[in-house]
């Protein structure tokens, strides 16, 4: 029988198998494949979908309602609703489930996302939690099959920075499930948390997936993909000068891409990224610390080696994806 992921909730990659992933990444090549010939299907004509973002957005709000909208549904983006106020999340995400066909949230809680489908009685999409960020990662490994000419098995992705972050979580726990090749090049106090390493290894035993942690930027050699993320997510800001002092030795520069030993390496990202000072976060940091470019320089990030504009563009047909399979239109 074929995949059918119809009435699921898409939480975290870990409730799903290499094959429900793979059948992800082969459906959005096809949408993508799609819409650059500009067929329009409209899937989810009459089909209604909540959006609720406790953090800000931009690549996954504008990726859910494009989504949405090229295949035909309409979408409410919910934000001055009494979730957690006047009314329990329970109640909410009742109610929500009678008026809606699925949900997409954005916050910070995994439970939070957990309850909403839980109660809900629809799908619902992890559009980012503080734990996993499983959509991004989807875009990601999509984005390796398109430049990389070699099975995903043969595949080395070398993240560099924060590998406790929602970002470097799910791109260890879907390289375990994929059978790739993972390192994490990062400082020891900024290393995935022990149980959730220990869960992620028990899969790669199963994958032939090989999952290595590393303070040693010696980890970036025969990289296929160099993989890096702001040093401060939302909400942690006030660990600005600790993460500066911490992370500044694992800036991606093209002496780094060097390292790899591959002439035809990719940079990734999951943006925002500061590679400048054009941004209030930048110009704060080179006031206070004279850093001009954090998590990666300006010159790696306009490299040939740099496929963050078409990996964010990949937001969009991995969410429209995850959506119709969901959803049951496909």
């Amino acid at each position: 029988m074929g995949v059918n992921l119809a009435g699921r909730s898409f939480l975290s990659l870990f409730d799903f198998t290499a094959e429900e992933i793979r059948y992800l990444l082969r459906l959005s090549h096809e949408l993508k494949g799609l819409r650059r010939a500009g067929v329009r299907r409209r899937l989810l004509e009459g089909r209604h979908v909540v959006l609720i973002f406790e953090k800000t957005s931009t690549r996954t709000r504008c990726a859910f309602e494009v989504a949405a909208a090229d295949e035909g549904a309409h979408v409410t983006f919910l934000t001055n609703s009494q979730l957690g106020k006047k009314e329990s999340l329970e109640d909410t995400a009742r109610v929500l489930g009678r008026f809606y066909d699925g949900i997409g949230f954005r916050g910070y809680a995994q439970e939070t996302v957990e309850a909403l489908a839980r109660y809900s009685g629809v799908p619902v999409w992890n559009g980012l939690t503080d734990e996993c960020h499983p959509t991004q990662a989807l875009a990601d490994v999509m984005t390796i099959e398109e430049y990389v000419r070699k099975p995903l098995s043969q595949v080395k992705l070398v993240f560099v920075g924060d590998a406790r972050n929602n970002v470097a979580r799910s791109l260890l726990v879907i390289s375990a499930k994929l059978g790739m090749h993972f390192v994490a090049v990062c400082p020891p106090a900024l290393s995935p948390d022990a149980e959730f390493l220990a869960r992620a290894e028990e899969v790669a035993r199963g994958t032939g997936a090989r999952i290595e942690i590393t303070d040693d930027l010696d980890g970036v050699e025969g990289a296929d993909a160099l993989y890096t993320d702001v040093w401060v997510s939302m909400g942690e800001e006030e660990k600005l000068e600790e993460r500066i002092r911490l992370l500044e030795p694992y800036r991606v520069d093209m002496a780094l891409i060097a390292r790899t030993g591959n002439p035809e390496v990719l940079f990734l990202h999951c943006l925002p990224s500061f590679h400048d000072t054009n941004t209030e976060m930048g110009r704060l940091v080179y006031e206070r610390f004279g850093i001009k470019e954090m998590e990666v320089s300006d010159e790696v990030f306009r490299s040939r080696h740099s496929v963050v504009f078409e990996e964010a563009e990949n937001r969009l047909h991995t969410i429209k994806a995850v959506m119709l399979a969901t959803l049951g239109a496909v």
